[in-house]
């Protein structure tokens, strides 16, 4: 008897040893950090226990815009950007995340940081949009979009808004300006 409770205490203890911890500056599809594509606006405390939040309230629940919500560390460093999917409900799920924080990095080291050759070697380049200031890289692996300034791209290829970019368009040195991670986003 006293050796099979001595088993049971030592199976425990090797069990809880193998919990992996979640770092909390992981970007994943369906995560970053403890921030799940389930997580509530209502959960948010929860979830960022040692950090700020700041909720924009635009003060008119008729005009149907949705109210973005900061995540701040403690020193008042932006971390990130919250969208929810519904505007004023508390039940609503977070549909994007800018992220802002360079900490905040994919499995594949992808941050704020990175540029267009980083992207591009580590995941598949789904799609990319010409914008008016902007390219947005699109890489449906991550459910993200990378927005790159234009001020990044030869000259010649800046003003264009009817070129199709390839991947070959754009410089490998280009920096990411931001990128989100979309949720619960119809593509």
């Amino acid at each position: 008897m006293r050796n099979s409770f001595l088993v049971l205490i030592f199976l425990f203890i090797f069990c809880n040893s193998c919990k992996e911890e979640v770092n909390p500056f992981e970007i994943g599809t369906q995560h970053i950090g403890f921030l799940t594509d389930s997580t509530q606006v209502k959960d948010l405390k929860s979830v960022f226990v040692n950090d700020s939040i700041s909720k924009f309230i635009g003060g008119d629940e008729f005009t149907g815009s949705k109210n973005n919500i900061e995540i701040f560390e403690k020193g008042g460093k932006k971390l990130l950007i919250l969208t929810p999917q519904q505007a004023l409900d508390s039940t609503s799920v977070i549909e994007s995340i800018q992220v802002i924080d360079s900490r905040y990095k994919t499995d594949k080291n992808i941050s704020t940081l990175s540029t267009f050759k980083d992207i591009s070697s580590a995941y598949k380049v789904s799609k990319i949009n010409n914008l008016i200031n902007s390219i947005l890289i699109r890489v449906d692996e991550l459910n993200a979009s990378f927005a790159i300034d234009k001020k990044e791209l030869p000259p010649n290829l800046q003003f264009d808004l009817d070129l199709k970019f390839e991947n070959t368009h754009i410089p490998d040195k280009a920096k990411i300006k931001y990128f989100f991670i979309n949720w619960n986003d119809t593509k």
